[in-house]
């Protein structure tokens, strides 16, 4: 296999470590490719400095993002001579715009692909007329489709948010949209000619100056090399380093890993073939998942996974089984809504504990009642369906106690391992887990990919999806390679390095934040016991009678850091921690149709990754105290900080489209 000749180099080869240089200006001299190629790795380096989840964050880094997203659907339209007061714009992955484009009248829609432009981003802009898109039956449910929900009812979002589930593909729509702009300049078949020599797995995956680094030294030079670190925002007192605290919506890049996206994007589709088989491998090995016993297909994020999972369980429905999948009140939204959507299924869930430990108890009553021999009608749980780790309290739950026990009543278990895969090492084979899913953004490679894993045999969609997905992941090979590299990169590190130097900082934080007059803290909150070795970096918090969005505006406002707040798309046990009652779920809905503008208050949440640092933590800490004795002359610095932020954004978005 080529991946132990790989790994075999990287382990005997010495050569000089550092961060490698970060490439993408502009070299008048060269052939007009060159010249078109490094104005579109310049942009894309630009848009990685400031990138973070769009839509849902106050801070700095995500509302630049928000905006340079944004205007990438305005240059497209414009792009396509249509105007935004009759078109919306969607960026889909092929398959997606497949899906959708088959309930279109062709009058309706234009569409362009990366493929067009000879770009193997993955990406598809799909304009579609307004009037038209809201007949349309959206093919994925998940994160970002809703604006709330509950056990029983599903309020939707409005168009594009409802049509792009899951965290979407940022920084390849920015890429996107810059190379339209960029062929307006140089011709429509700039991209097609790759201005330089092929290059091999070996040099686009593992040849990065770091060979002779592994262990806590890798993890420091990573964390020095992440993408946007020391990028300076404005706030209240002048200007401060950014502090992205809000790792649980999104990494940054490791700038090996962008330069690995960078060479890949530059190689033709044979390469991309051999780069997507090689990452394969990666993935095997870094999962503990042997190729002899799992599938692994490339997908743009864990909601398009799991929803490929969903209509997984149709094949249920044909054998003549009414399949039960159960989940539990922790989930995500995309380990949620998709199981609600399953004709003729069942969807049951699981109960936690205060601090997000699953009820394995009412898990065996379950399984015993659906799954035992005396069962007469044709109701199975064929699925137990939970997370790895709690996206808003950052529990890890037992998987290989709850495999054990899923197995034995002759069921499936499926992890959707989003919030777990960059912070614990995962076993697949030993765990006993079926399925796994999780997003590459979550692990400092936001380039659009994600996988689905699944043990062979079980994944019984038709031939014709599976060619669709499969072909639609594997066309971004850049960002599949970039999803390598990183793994590669962590593997190397050590999960026992990462959760250790994450469980201190997580620490210091839980015990300063604990002294803060008026916080209230959720989940596990005590450092010395036993269930905080089973605790992310993640912590959710509300400070005082404050609105949780203004908190964490605040927070971005006088300390540049970034958090997220709200329902962080895992909306039922949200609401169960700030108290809400189930009876008041019906005037919520009532509330959230009167208003739609209201949006519920939540919780805000801290969450780390490895490029969190100590003197992250005292900011953090000490801006906190700030805004928990604040007097009168606070709001006036807010006022003008906030003007400042405004031509922040501004000024990002001339250095990225100019």
């Amino acid at each position: 296999m080529v991946l132990l000749y790989l790994l075999h180099k990287s382990a005997t080869m010495s050569q000089t470590s550092g961060t490698p240089e970060i490439k993408g200006t502009t070299d008048t001299d060269s052939p007009a490719s060159q010249r078109a190629f490094s104005e579109l790795e310049d942009a894309i380096i630009k848009a990685l400095q400031t990138y973070s989840n769009v839509h849902r964050g106050s801070g700095h880094f995500s509302r630049v993002s928000t905006h340079l997203y944004e205007k990438a659907r305005e240059i497209v339209l414009n792009h396509l001579k249509l105007d935004k007061q009759h078109f919306v714009l969607l960026f889909l992955t092929p398959a997606r715009a497949t899906a959708i484009k088959m309930q279109l009248n062709e009058d309706n829609w234009r569409s362009l692909s990366s493929r067009d432009l000879g770009l193997p981003l993955g990406i598809e802009a799909l304009a579609v007329s307004k009037k038209e898109l809201y007949r349309v039956r959206s093919t994925d449910t998940g994160g970002g489709t809703t604006k709330l929900t509950s056990r029983n009812w599903v309020i939707w979002d409005g168009a594009p948010d409802r049509y792009e589930a899951g965290t979407p593909a940022v920084i390849n729509a920015i890429a996107f949209a810059k190379a339209l702009m960029i062929t307006e300049k140089y011709g429509k078949d700039i991209f097609k000619s790759k201005p330089d020599a092929e290059q091999s797995c070996y040099e686009i995956l593992l040849n990065d100056g770091l060979d002779n680094l592994s262990g806590i030294e890798l993890l420091h030079n990573l964390r020095t090399g992440i993408i946007g670190k020391g990028v300076k925002v404005p706030v209240s007192s002048g200007e401060k380093p950014f502090i992205n605290l809000d790792s649980s919506a999104s990494t940054p890049a490791f700038s090996q890993v962008w330069e690995t996206y960078r060479k890949a994007l530059r190689q033709p589709s044979g390469t991309g073939t051999l780069l997507v088989n090689e990452v394969k491998a990666v993935c095997s090995d870094f999962l503990s998942a042997p190729s002899e016993e799992y599938e692994f297909i490339f997908t743009s994020n864990t909601t398009e996974a799991l929803n490929i999972l969903a209509r997984n369980q149709n094949s249920e429905v044909m054998n003549g089984i009414a399949p039960v999948v159960v989940n539990s009140v922790l989930e995500h939204s995309s380990n949620d809504l998709p199981w609600r959507y399953i004709e003729g299924a069942e969807l049951l869930r699981l109960n936690v504990d205060k601090n997000g430990f699953f009820d394995t108890g009412q898990l065996t009553q379950l399984l015993e009642k659906y799954n035992t021999a005396a069962r007469k009608d044709k109701k199975r749980i064929t699925l137990v369906a939970l997370t790895g780790a709690s996206n808003v309290l950052g529990t890890c739950n037992n998987i290989r106690e709850i495999s054990d026990l899923v197995h034995k009543y002759d069921s499936r278990l499926l992890v959707d391992a989003a919030q777990l895969v960059a912070h614990r090492k995962i076993n697949m084979f030993a765990d006993g887990i079926d399925y796994l899913a999780f997003s590459a953004h979550k692990i400092y490679a936001p380039f659009g990919s994600g996988l689905l894993v699944a043990r062979k045999g079980l994944l019984n969609i038709c031939e014709e999806e599976r060619q669709a997905v499969t072909a639609s992941g594997e066309e971004n090979y850049p960002g599949v390679a970039a999803l390598g590299k990183s793994l590669l990169l962590l593997n190397r590190v050590g999960f026992n390095h990462i959760s250790e130097e994450e469980s201190r900082i997580t620490a210091r934080a839980l015990t300063g934040m604990k002294a803060i007059k008026g916080m209230k803290l959720y989940g596990i909150c005590e450092t010395d016991g036993e269930e905080f070795k089973s605790k992310l970096g993640v912590i959710p918090f509300n400070l005082g009678n404050e609105v949780a969005h203004t908190t964490s505006k605040n927070l971005a406002l006088h300390g540049g850091i970034g958090i997220r707040s709200g329902c962080h798309c895992a909306h039922i046990i949200v609401k169960r921690l700030v108290g809400m009652k189930p009876v008041f779920e019906n005037i919520q809905w009532l509330i959230q149709k009167l208003f739609p503008k209201l949006s519920f208050p939540g919780v805000g949440r801290v969450s780390f990754g490895i490029g969190t640092t100590d003197e992250d933590i005292e900011e953090l800490l000490s801006t906190f105290r700030l805004l928990a004795g604040r007097d009168k002359r606070y709001k006036l610095k807010a006022g003008k900080a906030e003007r400042d932020m405004q031509e922040f954004i501004i000024r990002r978005e001339k250095l990225v489209f100019g």
